[in-house]
């Protein structure tokens, strides 16, 4: 064996052993714990494959939830302590393609819980059109309609990561924020509003299109202490916290 091939051969031996020794893609489970009415699986998004789910049925990233106009179902990720009650005329997808990401909101109202977690809060993020929402611990409401989305914070702390990079906003309890791909997130307090957690799973926000009560122009203030951009050429939405 000349030299040449004797390199070629320790070359490829220690790609061989680095692909080996690479940590298999975790793929998470999610399972529906609740059905209510109407609630349809499109397995990998393919909506030709739609199938009506049960309580107890489990659901794999990629997969799109849609809820009818009676809908309701509990989502659980069990293995990010991490459960989400998607509400009636919802279609949210599963997993996204931002790391972390648990789901996209698309259309509708969810609320989303987050109990006690060893892991990094990065991998508890969800998507909305127009920004990348990171938690610690908390419980929130999320409403995606005309082209906006509304977050209402119950209990914690969430940091929304607008898409276009520009810096976040940390949205604390009883705080409400309106955000979207064309509107900046801007924030104020829920009871101002006539928002509540109480009343989420019936009314949401409140708001049609993010009209009443909606944040007056410049009411979020400097961003709170911990709150920052991402930098420039992170591809948005990659700084959760």
């Amino acid at each position: 064996m000349n030299r040449k091939s004797a390199l070629l051969g320790a070359l490829l031996a220690a790609t061989g052993l680095g692909l080996a020794q690479a940590p298999p893609v975790e793929r998470l489970a999610y399972r529906f714990e609740e059905v209510k009415s109407k609630v349809v699986r499109s397995p990998g998004g393919d909506e030709s494959r739609d199938v009506r789910v049960a309580a107890g049925d489990p659901a794999e990233a990629g997969d799109v939830v849609k809820t009818g106009l009676f809908g309701r179902t509990v989502l659980a990720v069990p293995d990010r302590a991490a459960r989400f009650e998607v509400f009636s005329s919802s279609r949210v997808q599963l997993a996204g393609g931002e790391p972390g990401v648990l789901l996209v909101l698309e259309k509708g109202r969810l609320k989303a819980a987050f109990d006690a977690f060893t892991g990094a809060s990065e991998a508890r993020r969800v998507a909305a059109p127009g920004a990348l929402l990171a938690v610690r611990g908390t419980r929130y409401g999320l409403e995606v309609a005309g082209g906006e989305s509304v977050l209402a914070v119950f209990e914690g702390t969430v940091e929304v990561f607008p898409s276009d990079g520009t810096p976040s906003l940390r949205v604390e309890r009883d705080e409400y924020c309106v955000f979207g791909p064309k509107t900046p997130p801007r924030k104020d307090q829920m009871g101002k509003a006539g928002m509540s957690e109480k009343s989420w799973g019936s009314r949401g926000s409140g708001m049609t299109e993010g009209k009443p009560g909606k944040p007056a122009e410049g009411s979020q203030g400097p961003a709170s202490p911990g709150s920052q951009g991402r930098p420039a050429g992170s591809g948005g939405g990659r700084g959760g916290h």
